[in-house]
């Protein structure tokens, strides 16, 4: 596993020394914005399984209290601001 991964980083290394500096680059720029993509939808797993949890007791709890309405709304929203602040971040790279 690790003389692999060293032979890819010594392969990659080789490409980019061959490459000119504007290929290298754009090059760079389309690996930073595949990190922020990959990120993003990262960020969008975790929140999403953060709500499954929160939405069936949330669920459980209006079903006993209406009054709680509020309060479930609030905390089933909450992992969804870690997206927004992830595709935020996103857009800023570009």
């Amino acid at each position: 596993m690790e003389t692999a991964l060293l032979t890819t980083l010594t392969e990659t290394v080789t490409i980019l020394e061959a490459m000119s500096p504007d290929a290298a680059a754009e090059l760079g720029q389309g690996y930073a914005l595949a990190a922020a993509a990959i990120a993003v939808g990262l960020a969008a797993l975790g929140s999403g399984y953060a709500e499954r949890g929160i939405g069936s007791a949330a669920v459980g709890a209006i079903a006993e209290d209406e009054d709680l309405f509020g309060k479930s709304l609030v905390l089933t929203v909450l992992p969804e601001t870690l997206v927004i602040f992830a595709i935020v971040i996103f857009l800023l790279l570009l």
